[in-house]
């Protein structure tokens, strides 16, 4: 992984959503990374409700993960 790729936030989403997502990303060689803020939270002793994670990918990658986000989850990009 080189240092000069940047990542972008593809999806935010439950937890279990993102973990799906990242399984069909990695069918596809495109590499993801999780954010999961709750538990970080949790981790710290500080509380959280918010209940999402962020998916995160390289930039170049941004387009096709973005394309395989949307036909899983439709529901989810409704209101861009």
């Amino acid at each position: 992984m080189s240092t000069s790729e940047e990542y972008k936030r593809v999806y935010t989403g439950p937890e279990t959503n993102v973990q799906y997502l990242q399984e069909l990303f990695g069918e596809s060689n495109i590499h993801s990374r999780i954010r999961n803020d709750v538990e970080s939270a949790r981790l710290a002793g500080f509380g959280s409700t918010h209940g999402m994670v962020l998916l995160f990918v390289f930039e170049k990658d941004f387009d096709k993960a973005l394309k395989i986000a949307k036909s899983t989850f439709p529901n989810d990009f409704d209101n861009e």
